[in-house]
């Protein structure tokens, strides 16, 4: 594997046993990358401005005149979402009402990491994964929407052609090969965003399979047979990386970024690292001792669907520690992850196992808080490399490694343990979760737009 540029865009092919490259030397290269996001290219494909990225909420105005002219009812009957500033649609518009002297020049719109794809190899390309996240496309077909992309007044030319994960949609240029070592001529599949490639990389591929991520954002993932949708929206309902599935997931827009927050303020001039932090949160007894966190640093997506929602941290006292604040911000977070599952509830979407990944599955309390919280047996895997991972194994199907992306999944994702649900613990945190669900209604009037 091979860093394709700073941030989160990797380059993949499969790992290989000394026995599979002797009766195999089919080699094929997988992208996965962060998604939402907006490269505007010119006629000569220029890159024209700095790439709009996913946590970029400046686009509110794009969002009301979308649904001013369509109606949010049916915004989420053509894309099976609602217009949010995070997706790319708003980021669009945002920059033709904002620069429109750089919107002239306007050609072609790519994600980050097709854009990277477009480097190496000179091909306009997308998945289907990653195009759900624009609100330009037919999620329940699987196909750009022309009746969007009418309203918007954007043309279809815009868009490049888009297909599922595991396809092969380019080959490795001489140019490509110049610049990163690999062979020219090497097929690349279509590959996936950061949230349905890392799926792919836990195994969460069959419906009843649910994942709770946690890096800088929060997600909770489950894979579906239909497109299930939520009428308000509260949940996104986007084409899995596996042909013929959907999956729906929850957004917690400020998950491992609230803890790094916090750590960034109690440490004042010292050094204060993770670990130390979670150390003193784990002789803080569930519930933190009424200490609550909302962890609104960035507004929030599910369920809230609120850019101008904000943080706070409420319940203290003075024999409150650090450890407090901390066990706090750690119990928030999941309590908003939690709120995916609630939703789960109602939309009747099955929930047999859950699996942690990123940095939420590395930490022994946080694995805990969350099996108290979530209320399931979780399961850690032996292997937990991410989006990076799972586009390596869209890229082996794509060579043929495997017939399918399930395939490909039981080959090779294992489960290494399991955390049961505390019993003790279970009744504080139901407790102290329903006190945190009354925290966003007290705290929207302070938050509103002016």
């Amino acid at each position: 594997m091979a860093r394709a540029a700073p941030g989160r865009f990797w380059w993949t092919t499969p790992a290989q046993s000394p026995a599979q490259l002797r009766v195999s030397t089919n080699l094929c290269a997988g992208l996965a990358g962060q998604m939402h996001g907006a490269v505007l290219l010119d006629e000569t494909d220029e890159v024209l401005r700095p790439a709009l990225i996913w946590c970029d909420q400046r686009t509110q105005a794009q969002c009301d005149w979308l649904n001013s002219k369509l109606g949010k009812r049916k915004i989420i009957e053509l894309t099976c979402n609602p217009a949010l500033t995070n997706f790319t649609l708003t980021k669009l518009l945002w920059v033709r009402d904002n620069e429109p002297e750089l919107w002239k020049h306007f050609r072609r719109m790519l994600l980050p990491k097709d854009y990277v794809r477009f480097r190496l190899s000179g091909e306009h390309a997308i998945d289907v994964a990653e195009a759900s996240g624009t609100l330009m496309l037919d999620v329940a077909h699987r196909r750009w929407s022309e009746e969007m992309m009418s309203a918007a007044g954007l043309p279809m030319s815009t868009l490049p052609k888009v297909f599922e994960s595991p396809d092969v949609c380019a080959r490795i240029s001489e140019a490509g090969a110049k610049h990163t070592g690999l062979k020219a001529g090497t097929p690349i599949v279509a590959g996936a965003g950061d949230q349905a490639g890392g799926a792919v990389g836990m195994g969460i591929v069959r419906a009843g399979t649910v994942s709770a991520t946690i890096g800088t954002s929060g997600v909770v993932f489950a894979a579906t047979d239909n497109p299930a949708m939520d009428p308000q929206g509260r949940v996104h309902t986007f084409c899995h990386a596996v042909p013929g599935r959907w999956h729906v997931m929850g957004v917690t827009q400020a998950a491992g970024l609230s803890l790094r927050w916090i750590r960034d303020l109690l440490k004042n001039s010292g050094e204060l690292s993770y670990d130390q932090l979670t150390r003193e949160a784990a002789q803080v007894p569930p519930g933190s001792d009424g200490v609550l966190w909302a962890p609104y640093l960035m507004g929030e997506r599910t369920p809230h669907l609120d850019p101008s929602a904000r943080a706070t941290l409420t319940g203290l006292a003075a024999n409150h520690s650090r450890g407090h604040v901390a066990r706090a911000v750690l119990e928030g977070v999941t309590f908003s992850l939690n709120d995916t599952f609630s939703l789960f509830d109602e939309m009747k979407v099955p929930v047999r196992n859950v699996r942690l990944g990123g940095g939420g599955a590395r930490s022994d309390l946080w694995r805990q808080i969350q099996a108290d919280i979530y209320g399931y047996e979780i399961e850690i895997l032996a292997a937990e490399e991410g989006a990076a991972y799972g586009a390596a194994l869209l890229a082996g199907v794509g060579a043929s490694w495997w017939a399918s992306v399930e395939e490909a999944c039981d080959a090779v994702v294992k489960v290494q343990k399991q955390v049961k649900p505390d019993a003790s613990a279970v009744a504080t945190m139901k407790q102290q979760y329903e006190k945190y669900r009354r925290l966003y209604p007290a705290l929207k009037p302070l938050s509103a737009r002016s």
